[in-house]
């Protein structure tokens, strides 16, 4: 946030948070917002290809699982950010590729 101080002529020894720099300047952090974005994006052009990543995404595939806490995995991590629904509803969603676009816009809009 230096360069948003810098631009709203904050000196250092102000001592402001990052917070109220956003704040003062009207603006928000967008990275995650853009990270997950591009997730869906991503997956709903592996999703409608149907090979290998199709596979590794929905985890159809066999061999043990590993030790200790699981990873989180991709499809639960959209399936939180883009509302209430399960994960079969998100896979019969991305076949309709428009329907997946806002769904995906919908989201990015609401989320903060």
């Amino acid at each position: 946030m230096w360069f948003l101080g810098r631009m709203l002529r904050i000196p250092w020894t102000a001592k402001k948070t990052n917070e109220r720099v956003l704040d003062e300047a009207n603006k928000r952090r967008s990275l995650v917002r853009t990270i997950r974005k591009r997730q869906a994006t991503f997956l709903g052009h592996v999703m409608r290809r149907g090979k290998l990543e199709h596979l590794v995404t929905t985890e159809k595939f066999e061999g043990e699982r590993s030790r200790g806490r699981q990873r989180e995995k991709i499809m639960d991590g959209l399936a939180t950010w883009l509302g209430p629904g399960k994960v079969s509803d998100i896979l019969a969603a991305i076949k309709d590729r428009d329907l997946w676009r806002d769904m995906i816009a919908n989201a990015y809009k609401q989320s903060t």
